[in-house]
């Protein structure tokens, strides 16, 4: 018997059995779709973060105090004052490897202008802060190096701050707002950047010189943290060998020398490489966890087929005796159902597809959820989908090629 006819039979059974069929096919189209759907929600995510650290600068490096033990108790790291600005100068005086340098200090509260207020977060830093973390003033200007020596009360606000404060359009260059009741000049904004993939608003924030933050609100001579960008990503694990060898010289820590253990180091160093390799794994482990539970779908699609096709071995017992009683051998037979059970797979597979990319699409527009559906996905899962009906399709039919022909035919 050759294929074509194989075919044109395994067709007939199948219509003359839609419901049945759409059934069986119903769990490979489920699977297939969640399968994709959840490796583009996967990918799209990690992407999403990806760009966003890009954007904050893929060479930048931060240095923060590090935690420390007083009386057998570790304080926490944010109560520190290991760093000074002493630090900060020679770091940018004496590191090659490193091109931008800010020392940053932060508090959050109220912001007041006129009945409006808003609750948001002042940096303190220097101009070197926008070329590290890549932002730009879109209206006004940065405050200058005369504002940071004289502690001017000056700041640079973000967008959302505005836009809580003064009504979306206005324009709040040289207008007066109140932060603690000390009144600060408004005379720059930043450009807009949005959210980021953590759902954090990058626009909620105030920038104002560290002179200013430090003296006349948190009155203090220690940095809450030290930011600094290398020359380039390729460069900058030098970069934070040499900030750490001229900390430990500033902070007077012993090496390790003679066997005998130095002091651990008071200060925390990270780069955003670190953090990008740290979430990619991350979201790599995520994307294979949504991968394997949407996987479960097209095995339990699989175990569907295998159950319908073993019904239809025994409804179509007789067929099979007549069939075989005419000339059709085991092979025969055996190919019938197989096809039968391919066919199955494949037109779920198709149906599959066409669903996840849709759903896919649908999650973007309306969820407003990164996705990104990569080619090897839909390959992988329509691969997948094809095995599953020649695996659980071949038990049933090679029963079926085994049959007795007079057994079959006098079965009721």
């Amino acid at each position: 018997m050759n294929y074509t006819n194989l075919f044109k039979i395994a067709l007939r059974a199948i219509a003359a059995n839609k419901t049945r069929s759409f059934l069986t096919a119903l769990g490979i189209i489920i699977g297939i779709a969640s399968v994709i759907t959840m490796l583009a929600i996967g990918q799209g995510t990690k992407r999403s973060i990806q760009s966003n650290i890009s954007e904050m600068g893929s060479n930048m490096i931060m240095i923060s105090p590090g935690a420390d033990m007083r009386g057998g108790v570790r304080q926490d790291a944010s109560s520190m004052e290991t760093l000074k600005m002493a630090d900060f100068e020679s770091i940018k005086e004496e590191c090659t490897y490193v091109k931008a340098v800010s020392p940053m200090v932060q508090s959050s509260g109220q912001f007041i202008y006129g009945n409006n207020n808003t609750p948001s977060s002042v940096y303190g830093v220097n101009q070197d802060y926008l070329e590290i973390r890549q932002l730009t003033v879109s209206d006004g200007e940065m405050f200058t190096d005369a504002d940071i020596k004289t502690s001017a009360k000056v700041c640079v606000l973000g967008q959302t701050v505005v836009d809580n404060l003064f009504g979306e359009g206005a324009d709040p260059i040289g207008k007066v707002i109140r932060f603690k009741s000390i009144p600060f000049r408004v005379v720059g904004v930043l450009k807009k950047k949005g959210y980021n993939s953590m759902g954090m608003d990058q626009d909620d924030m105030v920038l104002a010189p560290y002179t200013s933050v430090m003296k006349r609100i948190l009155a203090q001579t220690y940095l809450s943290g030290i930011q600094c960008s290398a020359i380039t990503e390729g460069v900058t694990d030098k970069a934070i060998e040499e900030i750490s060898t001229i900390l430990r010289r500033n902070h007077k820590l012993k090496d390790d020398a003679e066997g005998l253990l130095g002091d651990e180091d008071d200060f925390t160093i990270r780069s955003q490489e670190e953090l990008s390799s740290m979430m990619n794994s991350t979201m790599n482990m995520l994307t294979i966890l949504l991968g394997a539970v949407a996987g479960i779908s097209l095995i339990v699609g699989g175990i569907g087929i295998m159950n319908i096709m073993y019904v239809s071995v025994t409804e179509r017992t007789r067929e099979i005796g007549l069939r075989m009683s005419v000339g059709a051998r085991g092979i025969d037979i055996l190919n019938q159902f197989l096809i039968e059970a391919i066919m199955l797979s494949l037109t779920g597979g198709v149906i599959g597809v066409a669903l996840g990319i849709g759903l896919s699409t649908a999650i973007n527009s309306l969820a407003h959820w990164p996705v990104y559906i990569q080619p090897w996905s839909i390959v992988m899962s329509f691969a997948v989908c094809t095995f599953t009906g020649v695996f659980f399709g071949w038990y049933p039919a090679k029963k079926a090629a085994k049959l007795d022909p007079i057994e079959a035919i006098r079965y009721e």
